[in-house]
């Protein structure tokens, strides 16, 4: 037992540079932390789970219902959990789960590279295009060379129905931050940070297509909140079955529209449309722009009390949890809430709308952000310790 510690000890100090002191990156097999839930996302596995609690905004610790489980059909399930203390309130054995922490506290916060394949596993929904592969690891790589392919499944050489083997499912989630609501507010500054990634980072420089005070009827395909008529523009141009967009300046909404045979435009006052581009780098200085009098509502870390918007999007910058932030100046109606900066963020890696078992499929992700993750995602499963 004291050399097992000993062993943990001396792996802990060879990756000092990855973590903090309060950094927990250990899971617990069979280990259930019941009770305070915040949500409930399907995860192919307890690190895929660990990773979507470090970038959900609340979670502090998570349990994950395994493949092995039993009692019911909750396989896949990751349970993102939260306390005042930060802290479970009770552990309980339990066989088929995993449980552990956030990873937040680490130090640097490690990016996903999620190289795994699971055999008969089904990442379902989310499909955009489809087409036939000699083998998962083709599959693989279509997905990882298409900029708008976050996941994919693959039937194999056995699958049941013989008309659809060999097909490969290329699959789409966000992976650009997006305020959950965006509202005019007196006095609020709102506004992401200069480190935000958006998307992926192409050679070539392009400037896009705006329409002003035009708008494109009919065609919707999915109405999100944005910031400005530059934010729907990455959105449009990060989704692959958007064709053309109408950004709405008084309510921030952004609808995505989706027409391959024509684009019917007419005139309006107060919306903004525009096309999308593929395969080249969009102008991104709107993203250090701050937006007097607009609120980026909900998805808080925390918040601080600061003197001014400049110095909270400077911190949102320099804090590498932080994507967007809020900033409540005295002209705030209350006073309470008067030079708190609130830091934001949301989940942006690959997650799967749905994790369900299936025979003779094989699923997985794409590789894009694995040479970049390489350094922190292997000093990460060094030290993972399974209690």
């Amino acid at each position: 037992m004291m050399r097992t510690y000993l062993i943990l000890l001396g792996l802990l100090s060879l990756c000092g540079l990855c973590f903090s002191s309060e950094c927990n990156a250990e899971f617990q097999q069979n280990v259930d932390f019941p009770g305070t839930d915040i949500q409930h996302l399907y995860s192919p596995d307890a690190e895929h789970c660990q990773h979507l609690c470090t970038q959900h905004p609340s979670c502090q610790f998570f349990t994950f219902i395994r493949s092995d489980w039993t009692r019911d059909n909750r396989h896949f399930y990751c349970y993102l959990k939260s306390t005042p203390s930060g802290v479970p309130n009770k552990r309980a054995p339990l066989l088929g789960v995993t449980s552990g922490f956030s990873l937040k506290p680490c130090n640097p916060v490690p990016q996903p590279c999620l190289s795994k394949v699971y055999q008969n596993v089904d990442f379902f929904g989310a499909d955009y295009q489809t087409l036939f592969t000699a083998d998962y690891e083709s599959c693989q790589r279509a997905c990882t060379q298409d900029p708008s392919c976050q996941f994919f499944t693959f039937m194999n050489n056995v699958f049941t129905s013989e008309t659809i083997r060999y097909k490969c499912h290329l699959k789409f989630s966000w992976t650009i931050p997006r305020p959950p609501l965006v509202l005019g507010q007196t006095g609020v500054v709102s506004g992401f940070s200069h480190k935000t990634q958006m998307g992926l980072n192409f050679d070539t420089a392009c400037q896009g297509k705006l329409f002003h005070n035009t708008a494109i009827p009919g065609n919707s395909l999915q109405a999100l909140p944005a910031s400005s008529a530059e934010h729907c523009q990455m959105l449009c141009s990060a989704h692959p079955s958007c064709t053309f967009f109408a950004f709405t300046r008084e309510s921030f909404t952004c609808n995505l529209k989706s027409n391959v045979n024509e684009m019917v435009t007419v005139a309006k006052a107060g919306v903004t449309s525009g096309l999308p581009e593929r395969f080249c780098q969009l102008d991104n200085s709107w993203i250090k722009e701050a937006l007097e009098d607009v609120d980026f509502q909900g998805s808080d870390i925390g918040f601080e009390y600061m003197d001014d918007a400049k110095t909270c999007q400077r911190k949102c910058s320099e804090d590498a949890n932080c994507q967007f932030y809020a900033y409540a100046s005295e002209r705030v109606s209350n006073p309470d809430y008067w030079r708190r900066c609130y830091f934001k963020r949301v989940i942006t890696m690959p997650a799967p709308p749905k994790v369900v078992k299936l025979a003779n499929v094989v699923s997985g992700f794409t590789l894009k952000n694995c040479r970049r993750a390489l350094h922190t995602y292997s000093c990460l499963n060094q030290i993972k310790i399974t209690v």
